[in-house]
This record gives C-alpha cells, structure tokens and sequence, in this order.
C-alpha cells in the first residue's frame, strides 16, 4: 500500500472550508449525481437497449432508498470518492436475489474494512452507537483512484500537506484585514488642524467620496492637504500570489481545470466555445470517474446471469448537452443527416410525442448521378430529354 506524505489526513470540514476545494467537490459530485442512468441491454445485433422493466432500473434512476433520490445518492457518493477515496452503501436484498434498495452511503471515516481468512472482505461501522459488521456481498463499494481491495487512496490524506498550507494563507489573510489597518490614501499638511475642521473633513470624504460609483470624483482640497495614494506592499501581494497558487494546486488534486471554478487567471487552452469546454472536461475528468461507477455497479449489483445476458449499467452523457440548446441541434441533426438516428428517436429524446413516418431511417444523398435522380422524379431519361 502507497503512504501519504503527512499521516494525518486533513479534515473533510475543513478542506470544503476552501472555496477552491468545495467548487472542485460541487463539480464533480453534482455533474455525476444530475446524469441520467439506465439499464441497458445488449441485443444479438450489437444495439445497447434501454430495459425499463429490470429492478434495477427503479432503484438506480428512480428511488435508492427510502430517504434520498438518486442526485442525493450520487452526488453523497461521488463526493466521497473525491474527498476519501472510497464510498459505501448497504445493499438491501429482497426475495429472488433481487436488489430493492442501496441504504444511504456510510461516511467512509467511519468504516474499517478488512480481509477474512475466508478470502471474503468484511465491512465493519459504528453509527449512532450501533455497530454494523458485513460482508461484500451486502456492501457496494466505490474505490477511488490507485483503489486496492480495501479501498481507495484518500485525497485528504495525500494532499494534506497542499491542503494544510492552503489553510494557513487563508488564516493569515483573514487576520491581516481583520486587525490590520488597510486606508486606500492618506491626507497630510503640514499645518495644524483644528479639531472640528479635522472631523468635518472626515465626514466629506467619507459621504462623497467611498464607494464605487463615487471613484473618479473631482477631490477639492483646503489647508494646504495632499493626497497621497496607497498601493498595496510586497508583503500583501505575495500572499495574493500565494493565494491563487493554492486554488491551482488544489484543482490539480481533483483534476479539475482552474477555469471552471471560477479561477480566470491565466489564458486557458480548452477552446472558448461550452462545447470544447465540456469535452475536455468529459474526456480527462469525467470519463474515468463516470466508468469507475459503472464498473463497480455492473461487477456488484448485476447478477451473473444478468452479465451473461448482456445486461450493463450507463450514465447517459446526453445530459450534458442539456442546457446548450445549440450543441444539442448540431448533435441530433448529424445523427439526422448520417442515418444512425431516426426522428421519432430524436422527438422521444425531448419529450416529443411520435409523428407518422417518423421511424423510418434517411441518410442525405449528394453527388449522386444525374441521370439516377431524373429517374426517381419521374423526369425523363437524359436521352430523350436531349
């Protein structure tokens, strides 16, 4: 087994305390907990149907569990990946083998798994006082990257160091505009002031001139003042330097780009356009997380013969393209134009009911001889038209 560096991981409470870190987190587990999923099945024809009658259907896309929809369940799960490398739920089994429920996933600080002489791994947890102790056979597991057996490696352990140093720059910027004294100018004479004039002056700069609508304004100055502007020292714009450092260190250990947590800082390299920006995100970040659960769902929740009979379970990536009315168009009209998609399936894929014809599967013709297209219009041959 890999050893972090530091052997105390930080706590989950306090990395998500980081906005870099909880805008990593909220990503990842909120775009996998909001993809549609299905149970499909693979025809003698190669053709990966949609099977809405099988059970598991009902407990993945429906309802997990009593108490949480499947975004709750997911996104709960995802996070944990992220955070601990690992997530678990109980598996509730019903008559005939059948799966009826995934109890809400256990926080994996408070699991302990361990391997049996029998081979088999037992799960053992304490909530509420009471103790659960199970077998892998009533345990779905979800491991997170460089996953062994007994589970995944944790991000908070491994990025203990990064988290920790990220936390202490916070710290210290909290205290600096907490106790320091951060004027944007200073007002100096050289004469004496009186009391009164002192604090009327104060009061007309601070009516007149604070705010941003008021920055610009014409300053009329009296008794021989001068204004002399601040700007802000070495120290201060170090630690803004080492502030945004950490937000790309920390976006580096979810694999998450700067620019979709809102870090501009630096030009990005995945294309301007929302299409190239979700590719790249579902290419290099998504796809690996996405068949991680899909893998562990097929291996865990789908029987034997159920794996035999071709049964797979996958996220739809289509729910991606649900927002970007103009990706989505592009999409259905190539599958359109190419034939691999009929227009009754594409009126289905938008809540549209079927129109007459609709099944029926076109494919654009050009180039075609002149002659052949004379003939399928009825026109006349192009001998005796000549």
């Amino acid at each position: 087994a890999v050893t972090p560096i530091e052997c105390a991981p930080v706590p989950a409470n306090s990395v998500l305390g980081l906005s870099a870190a909880w805008a990593c987190v909220n990503l990842l587990a909120g775009t996998i907990g909001s993809l549609p999923i299905m149970v499909y099945k693979t025809s003698r024809a190669g053709v990966d149907e949609e099977n809405w009658d099988h059970p598991l259907y009902r407990v993945l896309a429906e309802s997990p569990n009593a108490d949480q929809t499947p975004l709750d369940f997911f996104e709960f799960s995802s996070a944990s990946v992220e955070l601990y490398g690992n997530a678990y739920s109980e598996i509730e089994w019903g008559t005939g083998g059948r799966i009826i429920a995934l109890q809400p996933p256990v926080t994996p600080e408070l699991m302990t798994v361990r391997r049996l002489s029998s081979g088999y791994l037992q799960y053992d947890w304490t909530v509420d006082g009471k103790r659960r102790v199970v077998d892998q056979d009533r345990m779905f597991h979800v491991r997170g990257f460089g996953g062994g057996p007994l589970g995944g490696m944790s991000t908070l352990a491994f990025g203990s160091r990064a988290f920790n140093s990220a936390l202490s720059i916070e710290r210290a910027a909290a205290a600096t505009f907490r106790n320091g004294v951060r004027p944007s100018g200073v007002l100096s004479t050289d004469e004496k002031m009186d009391p009164k004039v002192r604090k009327e002056t104060e009061e007309l700069l601070q009516s007149k001139y604070m705010g941003t609508l008021n920055q610009g304004l014409p300053m009329l100055l009296t008794h021989k003042l001068t204004w002399q502007q601040l700007t802000i020292n070495p120290e201060d714009a170090q630690m803004l330097q080492s502030r945004a450092f950490s937000v790309e260190e920390i976006c580096r250990f979810f694999g998450v780009p700067p620019h979709m947590v809102g870090h501009t800082e630096k030009t990005t390299s995945w294309g301007t356009g929302l299409e190239q920006q979700t590719l790249g995100f579902v290419i290099f970040t998504l796809r690996r997380r996405l068949k991680r659960f899909e893998q562990a769902m097929g291996k865990q929740l789908l029987s034997p013969a159920d794996r035999a009979n071709g049964l797979k379970i996958k996220f739809d990536l289509r729910g991606l393209m649900r927002g970007d009315s103009e990706a989505r168009a592009k999409f259905y009209e190539t599958a359109l134009r190419n034939g691999w998609m009929t227009i009754n399936e594409v009126r289905a894929l938008e809540g549209l009911p079927p129109v007459p014809g609709g099944d029926v599967v076109r494919l654009q013709m050009q180039n075609v001889p002149i002659d052949s297209v004379m003939g399928h219009t009825g026109g006349p041959p192009l001998d005796e038209a000549a």
